[in-house]
């Protein structure tokens, strides 16, 4: 499908790719990982650029090479966006120049995408111009995977999705014949989405036929070889070095001395990256104690316009020490009410901050907070107490500012790396409640590992906003979901919020499908009446109907099922150059239209339920 060929690429001096060489497959599913500027991003850039589109590298050296009539769809961190549309129309212009009688079928695939990618079917006629980056990332996202493009070439698509949005994309890309070559920090998305992983270190790669999680424990091998074997030669080279200069006006000795300099001269140096932060451990200075309740929250209420609440009569207790999740949708009050906590927005209701509070907040602005004529060392130095300060300089290269980049000034910094110094700042700095916007959103894995383990640790209360499913897990007890403009209670870890939250959908489903339609019907009607309410006839009407629906639901998930199975099969018929026909390449795209159209009648089915 692409075959790299010994590419080389080259920035400042600085080869960031060094005779990179491997093959891309149908089907494969890579996921591209390394550190931040290790050269992810222009890897994609220049397989990207192989494929013909505008934004794409040329590598310096070596050559791509890739199928004829190949397509691709490539989503950078960074794009250009197109106003002047509504929402459905830009994501229906993918569709331009098709036929008509695949306009309705195209409008279904359509719909179905940008409600899975988290808007609102009150969306779908709104301009672009209206929807800020993120939610514009997203129309972008919807474009690509509606094309189904031979090859994805996704750059961090996850930062700008919600929980619901991130495990919709995941169940896309599982069943999507499409080869993806993925770049994500988010360790449980990677994880169930690829089955082979590419790390970058040093300008080289390292191919490994796993997922993520296998990938982690492999790679700790390897490094730790890598790291026995450079530590023996560097060994060797002192000690040869050292005989070279004791013997070196020896008379007696010249011939060894001049074997041991061509030894050195021809000896091949090996490199590994040493800056290994694996077992790196930051931890927050202790905690002053606060009062048993740091925030407690009595019927409050925020509009922005009148009449139009954002979040309505939220009602909790967050006890000293407890760490919790806000998680929902995005536009769903979250920010606002972390906002209210903190003393920004004016609200009706009661929020109460406990006795001797200290908070300490990471915002999505924070990094224009700091002060742009420090360097990055002096930012860190100057918050820094006690022991921490012998290990500052650990502590940023844990958080991707090793080496020299601990003297830049932060003025130079890009907006990921001031978040980040932000972050390590906050770290330090002591306080008992600490409030979290979306904290992961700019680090490696290895950084958000570290800041896990600080979190865990911290005898404090702690309030994270976040998506990152993977992060949650094992660091909160207790999850607030926000939806409708309501905040409900979940006891337990981010997972069993999840599993829990999949039960509570398939009984609310089940509610509404036992009020029947004439119920609702006349100006004066309950627009939700209580089955108790309902006579004895209407029961059992709502019943049959109920079922009804049910036995159609299930039919059509059968079908489903049938269908995805033969084409299972023909994918694995067509794999064969043999059985490449046009006779069977026929019966594959007349099942996956077939597919197409059960799924469009199992969604219509559903919203009816």
């Amino acid at each position: 499908m692409i075959s790299v060929e010994n590419i080389s690429m080259r920035f400042a001096g600085r080869d960031v790719l060094d005779g990179v060489s491997f093959l891309v497959n149908r089907k494969d599913r890579i996921a591209l990982v390394g550190k931040n500027g290790a050269g992810k991003t222009t890897l994609l850039r220049l397989l990207a650029g192989a494929l013909g589109e505008p934004d794409g590298y040329t590598p310096t050296a070596g050559h791509i090479s890739c199928e004829a009539d190949m397509t691709v769809g490539y989503l950078p961190q960074v794009m250009l966006h197109h106003d002047g549309r509504t929402l459905r129309d830009e994501v229906m212009s993918v569709f331009e120049g098709d036929a008509d009688e695949e306009h309705a079928r195209h409008i279904a695939e359509a719909d179905r995408t940008i409600v899975g990618l988290g808007f609102l079917r009150t969306d779908f006629d709104r301009p672009c111009a209206e929807f800020s980056g993120g939610w514009r990332m997203r129309i972008e996202l919807a474009k690509i995977l509606l094309r189904h493009p031979d090859l994805l070439l996704l750059d961090e698509p996850t930062n700008h999705l919600d929980i619901e949005s991130i495990q919709w994309l995941e169940d896309f890309l599982r069943t999507c014949p499409s080869a993806l070559i993925l770049v994500s920090h988010d360790r449980a998305f990677i994880d169930n989405v690829t089955t082979r992983t590419i790390e970058i270190t040093l300008g080289r790669i390292y191919d490994y036929n796993v997922n993520y999680s296998r990938f982690v424990e492999l790679r700790r091998e390897r490094h730790e070889q890598q790291v026995r074997a450079y530590l023996n030669q560097q060994k060797m080279i002192q000690d040869t070095e050292a005989f070279i200069e004791r013997f070196r006006y020896k008379a007696t000795k010249s011939v060894q001395v001049q074997s041991r300099i061509k030894q050195l001269d021809k000896l091949e140096r090996l490199e590994v990256d040493l800056e290994d932060t694996s077992r790196l451990h930051l931890q927050f200075p202790p905690a002053p104690r606060s009062g048993d309740f740091p925030v407690i929250v009595d019927s409050l209420s925020k509009s922005y316009v009148p009449g139009h609440p954002i979040i309505s009569d939220v009602t909790f207790t967050i006890r000293r020490g407890e760490k919790v999740a806000f998680v929902g949708r995005n536009g769903e009050g979250k920010t606002t009410l972390v906002r209210c906590i903190m003393g920004q927005l004016d609200y009706d209701g009661t929020l109460r901050i406990g006795h001797n509070v200290h908070i300490g907040y990471f915002a999505q602005n924070q990094a224009a907070l700091l002060d742009g004529e420090l360097t990055v060392f002096d930012t860190i130095d100057r918050v820094a107490v006690g022991d921490i300060r012998t290990r500052i300089r650990d502590i940023l290269g844990a958080f991707m500012f090793g080496g020299e980049a601990s003297d830049k000034r932060v003025k130079v910094l890009s907006g990921g790396e001031r978040s980040r110094l932000a972050m390590i700042k906050l770290l330090l700095e002591p306080c008992n409640l600490l409030i979290l916007d979306e904290p992961t959103n700019h680090l490696d894995m290895q950084s958000k590992d570290v800041l896990k383990e600080a979190l865990r640790n911290f005898n404090g209360t702690v309030i994270c906003v976040s998506h990152d499913r993977d992060f949650l897990d094992g660091l909160v007890e207790k999850v607030y979901e926000f939806g409708s403009g309501h905040v409900r209670e979940h006891l337990g870890g981010i997972y069993d919020f999840l599993r829990a939250k999949k039960i509570d959908s398939l009984r609310e489903l089940e509610r509404k499908s036992n009020t029947p339609a004439s119920a609702t019907q006349g100006k004066n009607a309950d627009p939700a009446p209580s089955a108790a309410k309902l006579d004895y006839a209407a029961q059992k009407a709502a019943a049959a109907e109920r079922r009804k629906r049910e036995k159609q639901i299930a039919e059509t998930e059968a079908a489903i099922a049938a269908l995805e199975q033969q084409q299972t099969e023909l994918e694995t018929l067509l794999a064969e150059p043999a059985n490449q026909t046009a006779d069977n390449f026929q019966r594959y795209e007349r099942v996956k239209h077939e597919i197409e159209q059960k799924m469009y009648e199992w969604e219509l089915l559903s919203e009816d339920a």
